[in-house]
C-alpha cells in the first residue's frame, strides 16, 4: 500500500479530516499525523494485499501424513484479534475460536491464527468474519466440518451511540458441528473451558 508515496490524495484526505473536526494540521504535534495515520492504515488493512500470504489456499497448506492416525476435534482458542468496522471505521476486539475435524488432511496450528489475520486486516462485520473462517476452512482444507466461534467488543457502540460495553458473539459451524449435537457440544464445552 505504502501511502505517503502512492497515494498523495491519502494524506490530503487525512489532513481535510483533521480541519473537519476542527484542528490545525500545521501544528507541531499533527505535522506527522497523516503520514502516521498511512502507514496505520498499511497494517490495519494488510489483508487487501494481493500477496501469497494472504492467499487462503497458501495459508491452509495441509498435511497428510498427520492426520492418518488423528480424527478428533483439532482447536485453537482465546485468538486474540482487532479488527475495524466497515460501518464506522472503529476497531473492535476479542478472541476466536477456531475449530475442525479432520478428513485425511491437517494443517499447521498457526495456519489458523493466519487465517484469522488475513481476514481481520480488513474493513468488518463480525458475522462475516465468523463465516469466512469456516468457509475457509471448508474449501481449502476439506475436514469433517468446521466451527468457529468470535467474541468481540464494539467501540462503534462502547464509544459512540448507545455508549454501552458488551461482549457480541457470533458462530459458523458446518459438516458435523452442525449436523451432530454431540460434536457441537463438545465444541462449546471446550471454548468454556
Amino acid at each position: 500500500m505504502s501511502g505517503k508515496i502512492l497515494y498523495p490524495e491519502a494524506r490530503k484526505a487525512v489532513i481535510t479530516l483533521l480541519e473537519y473536526i476542527g484542528e490545525d494540521s500545521s501544528r507541531e504535534g499533527l505535522k506527522e499525523t497523516p503520514d502516521r495515520v498511512l502507514r496505520s492504515y498499511d497494517e490495519l488493512f494488510k489483508g487487501y494485499a494481493k500477496t501469497k500470504e494472504n492467499d487462503p489456499e497458501k495459508i491452509l497448506k495441509t498435511f497428510e501424513d498427520g492426520a492418518k492416525d488423528y480424527d478428533e476435534l483439532i482447536l485453537l482458542k482465546n485468538l486474540e484479534f482487532c479488527s475495524m468496522c466497515e460501518h464506522h471505521w472503529l476497531p473492535f476486539s476479542g478472541v476466536a475460536h477456531i475449530a475442525y475435524i479432520p478428513d485425511k488432511r491437517i494443517v499447521g496450528i498457526s495456519k489458523l491464527a493466519r487465517l484469522l489475520e488475513l481476514f481481520t486486516r480488513r474493513l468488518q462485520v463480525q458475522e462475516r468474519l465468523t463465516t469466512q473462517i469456516t468457509s475457509a476452512l471448508d474449501k481449502h482444507l476439506k475436514p469433517l466440518g468446521s466451527a468457529c466461534v468470535i467474541e468481540a467488543g464494539h467501540s462503534c457502540m462502547s464509544c459512540r451511540g448507545v455508549k454501552k460495553v458488551s461482549i457480541m458473539v457470533t458462530s459458523s459451524l458446518s459438516g458435523v458441528f452442525r449436523k451432530k449435537s454431540k460434536v457441537r457440544e463438545e465444541f462449546m464445552n471446550l471454548i468454556k473451558s
